[in-house]
């Protein structure tokens, strides 16, 4: 019942090229820095991650993006990373943007044992009708293309509506990052670096999480658990320096005239 291990880098070592990540995070609030360090510095590659977004530059799934270690990304928002449009338009990297609430929905069926589920969003759409640009070629033409979707109408109580057929994701791997975590692996998040931590841990075979402070089992009420054990497979302790190190996405002040 302890999964608690030494250090980031074991707690990574047996994942493989090609692997599929679900990866917690919302910019670069919640993401689980410490372990994309480890996986970066452990060389695996040929990555397929499924995360709200690719970070920036410079942190969090950037910095595997800029070593190009990743192969393809699923994420619903890709705006604050000029080496991802870069990479996408130059046909280096395949891309498949989903809508944001459907990616938190197909994560979190993945992780319940849904197969499918039926949404209206993006019924009428690309989304739904298929041909969303996947992958460019290196003369920028489309190389892989997103497929129609199966549709179906339903009764609803403003009468028939139709709505599209999306499939659940199930990844190799979680990667999540928690405020408090126990060693049986009950997870807390803080505010909103929850965000998709708890989905991404649901969703991963194998889920590894970074905890900023690791208590131990029963300190933690159950009423307050938002990711129970049973979803989480490993456990690293971060150290103060580590848990501290968080960068801010969009530094934005405010002018020095009065208000």
């Amino acid at each position: 019942m302890d999964k608690v291990v030494t250090t980031a880098a074991e707690a990574v070592a047996d994942i493989p090229d090609g692997a599929t990540l679900s990866v917690g995070g919302f910019g670069l609030c919640g993401i689980p820095s410490v372990l994309i360090q480890a996986l970066l510095e452990s060389g695996t590659t040929d990555l397929e991650a499924v995360s709200n977004n690719c970070g920036v530059d410079d942190w969090g799934l950037g910095l595997l993006l800029a070593q190009k270690r990743i192969r393809r990304m699923v994420s619903s928002y890709v705006g604050e990373n000029k080496e991802f449009a870069r990479q996408y338009l130059a046909g280096e990297l395949e891309v498949e943007l989903t809508p944001q609430g459907t990616l938190a929905e197909r994560m979190r069926a993945g992780g319940t044992g849904i197969a499918a589920f039926f949404t209206g969003t993006g019924v009428g759409t690309q989304v739904a009708d298929g041909g969303l640009p996947w992958k460019y070629d290196d003369q920028g033409n489309v190389e892989v293309s997103s497929p129609a979707k199966q549709t179906q109408t339903f009764e609803t109580a403003e009468g028939p509506k139709e709505f599209v057929l999306e499939h659940a994701i199930v990844a190799d791997f979680g990667l999540v990052r928690a405020w408090k975590g126990d060693r049986h692996g009950n997870l807390v998040y803080r505010e909103s670096a929850g965000n998709f931590n708890n989905l991404a841990a649901m969703c991963g075979r194998t889920t590894i999480a970074e905890v900023e402070e690791l208590v131990e089992p029963g300190e933690i009420d159950p009423a307050q658990v938002h990711t129970p054990g049973v979803f989480v497979h490993r456990v690293v302790a971060l150290t103060p320096e580590q848990a501290a190190d968080k960068r801010i996405e969009k530094r934005t002040v405010r002018d020095g005239g009065a208000s």
